[in-house]
């Protein structure tokens, strides 16, 4: 037996032997190949990393991105994303005859050189090209050859021109992407000879006229998407014969008209996206019997919504808000739908479905800005996967339901304005998930429930314009999550207890019944933004503690009992006093401009101070930490980040570790970090951060792993992000030290002076530098293999080291934090108040599309001169209000868009560009890389 085995195994080997001998490649493809990864090597830069084991002698086919045929005979898949690869790579590429599969996107490719489409175009069995995400310019080429290509992609680039003939010699095309791009003209209708189409991509360009009915010809289409074009005109009634077709988006153009009746009868058709559009007319009754996803928000649809509309078994989404809508809510709902958005019609009638309990999939429900009457049905209550149930602003009557407190998963609760009365049940404590919770501008009256303390989740509290009374119960300072608390236009009564330390967008007792001093607890309050004590009986002098919250930008102290001086406070902090007659007239003060010029002798370090305070959400810093200053930092584990001889010989260790065990070097304080100002003996200043480990709730990365993800950070030295020179680690945290920047934040440039008026070319090279340094984070995976995405993005959190040089800065914090633990299950988002996307209050995650939101905030602050928040009201929020009532030439900032014409087009350019950026739905925004594109076509010579 045991012979029969060793000559077994030796057949085997033998076998073996002669299979790899005579299925290795061709010696045309190792060469070809050879040459190729060479070229990778001398050109692709860091990119080479991702072939540095292949070898001359080695094997090709197991090279990451290369697929060969079952016998390793041939080369049929290449796959080279982020190689670097430039043009001139592409015709040795197409030297492997056998390629079945080619894929070069997110590479530096600028052109397709015509070689490139007569060398590849010859190979016979070439069926997918994906050219995505490169920088390709210039006119369309025309594909001659390619007999065989089924899939070409080239979306996200910046091709322009008309389309026409180019396809037409694509025999077997089944799947075209030119979305992202810059194509004008009529939409193409020559999209191969067979007309074999199957999927056309053509969103995001600028794409005029009416939709072809030539498309139709295409009868295997299975997914259309138009949308973000300039096209008009109405649907084409032919759409209704593509049998096939699944998917149809024609969001955002200027279509109008009547949606067409017969696309009831596609049964195929799962995916239907209309929105923001100009349609008129009723909804087609039927039109959702074969869907999943209907969106038709933003029309002016108008008449009832067809009773069997939300009845449909598989119907899942719906979105019909923001249209002329009216009549009731339709009873029946299907079991499948998980959201249901009719908010900004004009609907009445009760809130009535049948089968409450049965809504076990409906998270989302949006009835908002409507007439709708009756009381709120206690039987929502059995629909426990609800995360969001707006149903504010419409005629809503009665109490509020205890039932509600069953809905364990509730993150946002939105009832104001309405008519409701009674008082808050304490059941409402039981809503653990519970992060925002508006009941403003009802009758409830009561008490505050002392239970309150029980949603530790929560962010936002806002019970403004009702009947309370009674005193702020103390547990409130445990909600270590709260941001903002609005409770004006009460009749709240008592001592105003202390406040959890965490709030920073506002705090609220206006227009209540508060007497004595003002309690010096609220100089705990280091972080927040607006202080409102006005209608109040508070008496005694203005506290000197309040100049010293360093990020306060309001304080309101009108119509009180105050007497004696007013404090100085910062020149940019607004302070009003009137309806005091107890203070003193000479140090009145009525009102101050909050974007008054900062005084010469205002330290950088204190901007910086306050630029970190309102730019970063304390929402995060959500456990009670007693931080040690007494403690020793080990200077063994001192590491330079950025060692180019300039800090190294003016940094000082011993001396930095001096200042930061010194409280009066102290520029911010928080429970999760302190600031310290480190100035050396050479005259270098420096800002260190002081993080600590400990938490209970973040769960932050080990100091080794720390050390190792900081480092990293110097990857983006170039890049326009402000990184620290160095840092130090103990076991208990981490210093992280940076050179100050010489000329504060953005926001100090834009809105601190109206005499030192930011130029549009400066405005301009702001916005391509961010962009650049956005592009550069979002693009970047690093070894959680996650991209960067930015906690907060604001102008206050971009720190100029020079007008032309922008840094995007807290970039180390999400270092600190570790994704996979943290910012999953995390229920708050980070955020400065006018820069939050509207989609957080339903995931409360934060994401690179947020971080495109918050950009475009910023892109409007530079093109109108205004705050993120004026007067209370968001400025995305003003800007579509004046785009709405069409008062277009009251956007842009006067003192810039009147030096010349061709200045006031390019601003118009940029501003369509931030439009994007803001859109509502988080799919309809950029990329950072196409962001970046986009805006270097605004101005093409400043950037070159």
């Amino acid at each position: 037996m045991s012979k029969y085995v060793d000559i077994s195994s030796t057949i085997f080997f033998f076998f073996l032997f002669i299979y790899s001998v005579f299925s290795q490649l061709p010696s045309k493809q190792i060469a070809t190949m050879t040459n190729l990864y060479e070229m990778l090597q001398n050109n692709s830069g860091n990119s080479s990393f991702r072939w540095s084991n292949a070898k001359k002698d080695s094997n090709p086919c197991s090279w990451v991105g290369v697929s060969c045929s079952s016998s390793n005979s041939s080369v049929t898949e290449l796959s080279l994303p982020l190689f670097s690869i430039c043009s001139e790579i592409l015709p040795v590429i197409c030297q492997i005859d056998s390629l079945e599969s080619l894929d070069i996107s997110n590479n530096h490719l600028s052109s397709i050189p015509d070689v490139f489409i007569s060398s590849c175009g010859g190979i016979s069995g070439l069926k997918l090209l994906n050219i995505s995400r490169n920088e390709l310019g210039g006119s369309l080429p025309t594909f001659n050859g390619f007999q065989k290509l089924e899939v070409l992609d080239l979306s996200r680039n910046s091709l322009m021109g008309n389309i026409n003939l180019q396809f037409d010699g694509l025999d077997s095309l089944k799947s075209l992407n030119l979305s992202y791009n810059i194509f004008t003209g009529p939409l193409p209708t020559n999209l191969g000879k067979n007309n074999l189409l199957q999927e056309l991509q053509l969103s995001t360009n600028g794409f005029q006229g009416e939709i072809p009915v030539g498309l139709v010809k295409y009868g295997n289409l299975s997914l259309i998407d138009l949308s973000h074009n300039e096209l008009s005109g109405s649907i084409p009634e032919r759409f209704g014969e593509l049998s096939k077709l699944q998917i149809l988006v024609l969001s955002a153009n200027n279509l109008r008209g009547e949606l067409p009746k017969l696309l009831v009868n596609i049964q195929t058709l799962f995916h239907f996206a209309a929105n923001q559009n100009n349609f008129v007319g009723n909804i087609p009754s039927g039109i959702t019997t074969y869907l999943r996803n209907l969106d038709l928000s933003f029309n002016r649809l108008s008449g009832t919504i067809p009773q069997d509309l939300l009845s449909p078994p598989n119907l899942q989404s719906v979105d019909l808000s923001s249209n002329l809508l009216e009549g009731p809510i339709p009873t029946e709902i299907s079991l499948s739908l998980f959201r249901l958005g009719l908010g900004g019609n004009l609907l009445n009638g009760t809130v009535s479905f049948r089968s409450y309990g049965s809504l076990t999939k409906l998270t989302y429900l949006e009835l908002e800005d409507n007439s709708l009457t009756g009381e709120i049905p206690p039987e929502l209550g059995l629909c426990r996967s609800l995360a969001l149930l707006n149903l504010a602003q419409n005629g809503l009557t009665g109490v509020l339901p205890v039932q509600l407190g069953n809905l364990a998963n509730l993150q946002v609760l939105y009832l104001q304005k309405n008519k409701l009365v009674g008082v808050i049940p304490h059941q409402f404590t039981q809503l653990q998930s519970l992060q925002r919770m508006n009941f403003s501008s009802n009758s409830i009256g009561g008490s505050i429930p002392a239970s309150i303390s029980k949603l530790q989740n929560l962010t936002n509290l806002d019970l403004r314009h009702n009947n309370l009374s009674g005193p702020i119960p103390i547990s409130i300072r445990t909600l270590n999550l709260l941001f903002e608390l609005q409770l004006g236009n009460n009749q709240l009564s008592g001592d105003v207890p202390a406040m959890p330390s965490s709030l920073q967008i506002a705090l609220n007792l206006s227009n209540n019944l508060f007497g004595g001093p003002i309690p010096v607890s609220l100089s705990g309050l280091i972080a927040l933004e607006v202080l409102d004590l006005s209608n109040n009986k508070f008496s005694g002098v203005i506290p000197n503690f309040l100049t010293e919250m360093a990020g306060l930008t309001q304080l309101v102290l009108s119509n009180n009992q105050l007497s004696g001086d007013i404090p100085k406070f910062k020149q940019y902090v607004t302070v009003v006093t009137d309806g005091n007659k107890g203070l003193n007239k000479a140090t009145h003060v009525s009102t101050a401009t909050a974007g008054s010029k900062h005084s010469k002798g205002l330290s950088i370090g204190m901007v910086i101070a306050v630029a970190f305070v309102s730019g970063f959400i304390l929402s995060f810093m959500i456990v009670k930490i007693i931080p040690s200053l007494n403690y020793s930092w080990d200077r063994t584990k001192f590491e330079w980040i950025i060692n180019d001889g300039i800090h190294k010989p003016s940094f000082h260790f011993s001396k930095a570790m001096k200042e930061v065990h010194r409280q009066a070097n102290i520029l911010l304080k928080s429970e999760f970090y302190t600031y310290y100002q480190a100035s050396m003996p050479w005259g270098m200043n420096y800002c260190i951060k002081k993080l600590y480990w400990t938490s209970k709730t973040l769960s932050l990365v080990s100091p080794e792993k720390f050390s190792q993800e900081v480092k990293l950070l110097n990857q983006f030295s170039k890049s326009n992000i402000m990184i620290p020179v160095a840092y130090a680690l103990t076991v208990k945290g981490a210093l992280l030290i940076y050179e100050c920047p010489q000329h504060g934040t953005l926001f100090d440039l834009l809105h601190g002076s109206d005499e030192n008026v930011l130029t549009w070319e400066i405005r301009y090279n702001i916005a391509v530098s961010v962009s650049k340094g956005l592009a550069h984070l979002h693009g970047f995976y690093d070894s959680t293999s996650a991209p960067v995405v930015l906690l907060c993005l604001s102008t206050r959190s971009i720190f100029m080291r020079s007008l032309s040089e922008p840094l995007i800065g807290d970039v180390e914090l999400t270092k600190v934090i570790d994704p996979s633990k943290s910012l999953g299950t995390l229920s708050v988002v980070a955020g400065a108040v006018g820069y939050v996307p509207p989609e957080y209050a339903y995931t409360m995650r934060v994401t690179k599309s947020g971080n495109i939101f918050s950009f475009g905030t910023i892109l409007l602050e530079l093109l109108t001169g205004k705050q993120a928040v004026n007067e209370g009201i968001e400025l995305v929020k003003w800007v579509k209000d004046k785009v709405e009532h069409d008062q277009l030439e009251e956007i842009l900032d006067p003192r810039v868009r009147s030096t010349s014409v061709e200045n006031h087009q390019q601003m118009w350019s940029m501003f369509k560009i931030s439009m994007l950026c803001v859109s509502i739905s988080p799919r309809e925004r950029p990329d950072a890389e196409e962001l970046q594109t986009m805006l270097l076509d605004v101005v093409p010579q400043f950037s070159s």
